[in-house]
């Protein structure tokens, strides 16, 4: 039988892949990324709601945390649009590889939140991980649409992840995430009223497998991958948490290569720009715990 410490590590590595496989669903879905954002933020929505009331958690909040968290919804929600988007202008790869440059931006952000100095290796990595983007770019131009989406999609993870370090230090995490999916549903639903196509017939015709993709996506990649996440944490040390994350695009990428095959294989060139971003994240991570 399996002890405790390596059964919390397979069940990282787990949500890990399910992470990874979050990009293969956008691949499948053939509905456009803004309204399978709207779908994936209102089923998560509701079963987060399910699972608030199962466990008997007080959603009161005050109406300035209320407005904080609906701010963080509509961040979270361009970070998923962007990425999709990515994936769907691009591909899988693309997309995920563009994504590892979150942490990059993470580290120029924190200290504007916790007024800290920016630290001199941060920079120097800062640069490599633009090197490593430059070298993709250079090799990959015909998709600079879905690199620049992805490289959005990145800033926009980072931002909310930074936001929400400060949320969960006063707040339960399944109501702060409860509330940030209404603020997205709401924010994707005015963009909506106000669109050209808005919610169309089209909008709401989906056929069976998008419906069993959306539904994988709203409930075991998001709200039984965030629940699960959190409750996580308290068996391992956030930096393996975080580390073991980095293994995301890594996972994502060759899952759509065994996939779909010939369009997910790029040139050697990428591959060389997505290896050293990667490291340069390890490094990073790696330097801030001896700190």
């Amino acid at each position: 039988m399996l002890n405790n410490k390596l059964q919390n590590n397979l069940h990282l590595h787990f949500l890990v892949f399910i992470a990874g496989f979050t990009a293969i669903l956008g691949e499948l879905i053939s509905i456009k990324a803004i309204p399978l954002v709207w779908y994936r933020m209102l089923l998560a929505g509701v079963l987060m709601f399910l699972y608030i009331k199962i466990t008997k958690t007080n959603t009161k909040v005050s109406g300035s945390a209320l407005l904080k968290f609906f701010i963080a919804g509509i961040i979270i929600a361009l970070h998923w649009i962007t990425f999709f988007a990515s994936i769907k202008e691009a591909n899988v790869s693309i997309a995920l590889a563009m994504f590892s440059t979150g942490a990059f931006f993470a580290s120029l952000i924190e200290p504007i939140f916790y007024r800290r100095k920016i630290d001199r290796y941060e920079i120097l990595f800062g640069l490599m991980v633009s090197i490593g983007v430059y070298i993709i770019l250079d090799s990959e131009i015909k998709y600079l649409t879905g690199i620049l989406l992805g490289i959005s999609s990145a800033f926009f993870s980072s931002l909310f992840a930074v936001i929400n370090g400060k949320f969960v230090e006063k707040y339960d995490a399944s109501i702060i995430s409860f509330y940030e999916f209404i603020g997205g549903v709401l924010f994707i639903t005015i963009y909506l009223l106000f669109a050209n196509s808005g919610f169309s017939q089209e909008f709401f015709n989906l056929n069976s497998k998008d419906w069993i993709y959306i539904l994988i996506l709203a409930s075991i990649c998001t709200a039984y991958a965030f629940i699960a996440s959190v409750h996580i944490m308290k068996f391992i040390s956030p930096f393996t948490v975080v580390l073991t994350y980095n293994l995301e695009p890594v996972y994502g990428i060759i899952l759509a290569i065994l996939i779909f095959g010939n369009s997910e294989i790029m040139s050697a060139n990428f591959y060389y720009g997505a290896i050293l971003i990667l490291l340069t994240i390890l490094l990073d991570a790696i330097f801030k715990l001896k700190r």
